[in-house]
């Protein structure tokens, strides 16, 4: 059992922060002086007026993580640090790629492109700039399969992440007066 505590793994987890200037940088010293590397980071608004959401990828070992997320709730700014559940999770990530093309390999980059469900979002005489939206996995699959000497330049924006409903959260008396409205 100790084995699996300190097995080093990727470990997601949002933080609901207030925006003011100052506090990612916060956050994220207080992981990095602790030793961890942020694989991933994403910020974007919340629902909360004032507040944005901050998901992180961490990789560390179990325990690690449990008090990593202690440690953040004790930044003054942060209202709620929620860990990202693998079994339960849907994540996304998006990707711009851009690639060069020329007519020996044209058929085969559309193809590729058409296959992963990315989208050109620019052409020229010179290549591609392609928008590839999905899991790390996709993202990640999808840019393994274009030639390496095509790739020009790569952008990532991070993932972003959310724990899927929870069966026991399900309100069967809000799902019926939502059916009733339905069209």
């Amino acid at each position: 059992m100790m084995y699996e505590s300190t097995r080093l793994s990727n470990h997601m987890f949002s933080a609901l922060v207030v925006n003011k200037p100052g506090v990612m940088a916060k956050i994220t010293g207080l992981i990095t002086r602790r030793g961890f590397n942020i694989e991933s980071m994403s910020s974007g608004d919340a629902k909360e007026k004032g507040m944005i959401r901050l998901t992180f990828v961490i990789r560390c070992d179990r325990r690690s993580f449990e008090q990593l997320q202690k440690q953040i709730y004790k930044v003054i700014d942060t209202i709620k640090v929620t860990p990202i559940v693998p079994a339960n999770k849907l994540e996304r990530e998006m990707a711009l790629v851009k690639i060069r093309s020329n007519r020996s390999n044209l058929t085969e980059l559309h193809q590729l492109i058409g296959l992963s469900g990315a989208k050109v979002m620019d052409s020229s005489r010179c290549g591609f700039i392609v928008e590839m939206v999905g899991s790390t996995d996709e993202v990640n699959r999808f840019i393994g399969m274009v030639p390496q000497n095509d790739i020009v330049e790569i952008a990532r924006t991070g993932v972003t992440a959310i724990n899927r409903w929870d069966p026991k959260d399900v309100n069967e008396q809000h799902f019926k007066l939502s059916a009733q409205n339905i069209p």
